[in-house]
């Protein structure tokens, strides 16, 4: 009885923090959606595809192509580590 009576007065106590507590949890879901997108294989393939694209119609060049590439397949890599490919 004791523990409940204590758990039900430390949630009243933290009731002025609740804002903060579910601001804080949907930060964390819109993070980890964020993360999710960014490290999507498909989404980084179609990237990719379309950085080839762009360096074959002179939209960019080999040193901007190489550079932005890398990032792509940094990023792949670590979608793969994530266990994700």
């Amino acid at each position: 009885m004791l523990g409940l009576v204590g758990g039900l007065l430390r949630e009243v106590a933290l009731l002025p923090l609740a804002p903060a507590r579910g601001a804080g949890w949907v930060v964390a879901q819109v993070v980890a959606e964020a993360e999710r997108q960014y490290y999507d294989p498909e989404a980084v393939r179609a990237a990719l595809a379309a950085l080839y694209e762009r360096l074959e119609a002179g939209g960019i060049g080999e040193a901007e192509f190489e550079r932005l590439e890398e990032e792509l397949l940094d990023r792949l890599d670590e979608a793969a580590a994530r266990g994700r490919s």
